[in-house]
């Protein structure tokens, strides 16, 4: 609430009273008198108190519950306001720290980590996945939506179908309800998100007869800028090759077969 000691005593001693003189603040919350002056201006001009004139002055409470509102609406906007100036240092500070890549082990910390690229992408996605955990469609979906919503152009490249833990996911029909540009590929075990050519990560798995093993997930974090440009190229290069298009159109006909 940011009050001094002072204030503190002062301002429960008054919650009782509602209206009192400095002199009963005084006697009753240990405010010593030469003091209690300054500490109930002091408290007035915060906005927990005013004062009524007339001999003596008087001093009562504004109601605690439009006291503590504005005091919550106050501290809201302070953490909304520190939380954008830290965001905008971290986000700068990224392309000027020495390049770092990081090891992310276990699929929740994966996952997680995957969203928040996503969620930072201000002008490209490039994504490529040969399988996906469970649960986690729909939480790259969502993520996903919210990126197109800010303009940023996302291509996908991605397995029909996988098997993670015994389990079918599917894959390629829930992404193709996006709307970017999806490409159906049998892509090696491997799935990759690069984010504004700036910074990626890359995931491996164990696979056991073709079935994945999500225990053995491991997530590569790179932010070494020019790697991260060379794998987009990269990227890009396949995405044009005729191979994937014919691919393509390959697995749509043996669907309808």
């Amino acid at each position: 609430m940011g009050l001094t000691d002072y204030e503190s005593k002062a301002y429960l001693s008054l919650a009782s009273f509602i209206s009192a003189t400095a002199l009963e603040i005084s006697e009753t919350s240990g405010v010593p008198l030469s003091k209690v002056y300054e500490v109930l201006r002091s408290l007035a001009k915060k906005g927990f108190i005013e004062i009524q004139r007339g001999k003596p002055l008087k001093y009562a409470i504004i109601p605690p519950q439009d006291v503590f509102g504005k005091s919550r609406a106050k501290i809201k906007e302070e953490l909304e306001e520190a939380e954008s100036e830290i965001k905008t240092i971290y986000e700068n500070q990224i392309p000027k720290s020495p390049p770092h890549i990081w090891l992310i082990y276990g699929t929740d910390k994966i996952i997680t980590k995957e969203l928040e690229i996503i969620s930072r992408a201000k002008d490209s996605l490039h994504i490529a996945t040969g399988f996906m955990f469970h649960d986690e469609v729909e939480n790259l979906i969502e993520h996903l939506n919210k990126a197109l919503k800010r303009g940023v152009q996302t291509r996908i490249i991605t397995t029909p179908c996988c098997v993670t833990d015994g389990e079918e996911v599917e894959i390629s029909e829930n992404l193709k309800k996006l709307d970017c540009e999806v490409k159906t590929f049998q892509i090696p075990f491997i799935k990759v998100i690069i984010r504004d050519k700036k910074e990626m990560i890359l995931i491996f798995c164990r696979f056991n007869d073709g079935i994945l093993i999500s225990q053995t997930a491991i997530g590569v974090w790179n932010q070494y800028t020019e790697f991260v440009e060379n794998i987009a190229d990269l990227y890009n290069l396949v995405w044009n090759m005729d191979l994937l298009k014919i691919h393509s159109k390959d697995l749509k006909t043996h669907s309808k077969d």
